[in-house]
């Protein structure tokens, strides 16, 4: 019993203790996500995309470094999500809105705000959800997949030359696809619609060697066209929760035709 109460006291004291290396790794997740605002206010939308891809791998690893070696902490979760609301909440709204919204006067700012708002509800839904949902799913798209989705928007459309007041076919402008790609990632990360978190691949079991190929081959198309190759991704797994929520649905339905009702028990 005394054992008991000693291993709980310390694990509370590691979980209210500050280590230095993964929040090394957040901070640093931080500043690119702070970077990338600076950026967009000095007019480089490509090196304000490019900061919240860095942000983005640098997120996905402090965690890994914590469970790793061992510092996981409280302290460490919370910084983990102020981060986020930084790097995938604040500075995606702000660049999108300078590089494409800002001509739109209010109606560009409010589509922003909203992002930026939607990005919040998501973490915290995520924070108070942490220990409860299932790990195979997440519940909305996830902030960093939102925020990927409007950086390679950006940084695709920046490598072709179109600026955010571009126009096509005469009438249509850049900046309604913008707000249009804005709105949906914004109420996609709030909407009760399951996104595959990948958190069951386990990835010290042996694997066959195709995969590495496989890897090896993404690997490349990514280093030759990487804008379009992250877009395509980021867009496919922004649309992948809402075929999976389709295609359920049409199995209940075939389940429920496939019903004999004239079946006696």
């Amino acid at each position: 019993m005394v054992t008991n109460k000693e291993n709980s006291k310390k694990d509370v004291r590691g979980r209210n203790k500050f280590f230095l290396l993964p929040n090394l790794f957040t901070t640093a997740s931080l500043f690119a996500g702070f970077y990338s605002i600076v950026q967009a206010m000095n007019g480089r939308y490509d090196h304000a995309a490019i900061a919240i891809f860095v942000a983005l791998i640098l997120d996905g690893l402090d965690g890994r470094v914590a469970r790793l070696t061992n510092t996981e902490s409280a302290f460490g979760s919370e910084y983990d999500s102020l981060s986020d609301m930084v790097s995938f909440g604040v500075a995606p709204a702000l660049v999108i809105y300078v590089w494409a919204l800002q001509p739109l006067g209010k109606l560009g700012w409010i589509v922003s705000f909203i992002y930026c708002t939607c990005a919040a509800v998501r973490l915290a839904r995520f924070n108070v959800k942490l220990d409860v949902d299932n790990k195979k799913y997440f519940s909305g798209l996830p902030s960093p997949a939102a925020a990927t989705l409007l950086a390679s928007f950006i940084w695709i459309s920046f490598d072709n030359g179109i600026s955010g007041n571009e126009i096509f076919l005469g009438f249509f402008q850049m900046q309604w696809f913008a707000l249009i790609i804005t709105v949906f990632v914004a109420l996609s990360m709030t909407a009760n619609v399951n996104f595959y978190s990948g958190k069951d691949i386990n990835l010290r079991n042996s694997q066959p060697f195709v995969v590495i190929l496989l890897i090896a081959l993404l690997f490349g198309l990514i280093s030759h066209n990487p804008a379009e190759v992250i877009f395509i991704i980021a867009f496919g797994y922004s649309l992948s929760g809402y075929f999976n929520l389709i295609r359920a649905k049409f199995k209940t339905s075939k389940n429920f035709l496939d019903v004999d009702i004239f079946d006696e028990k």
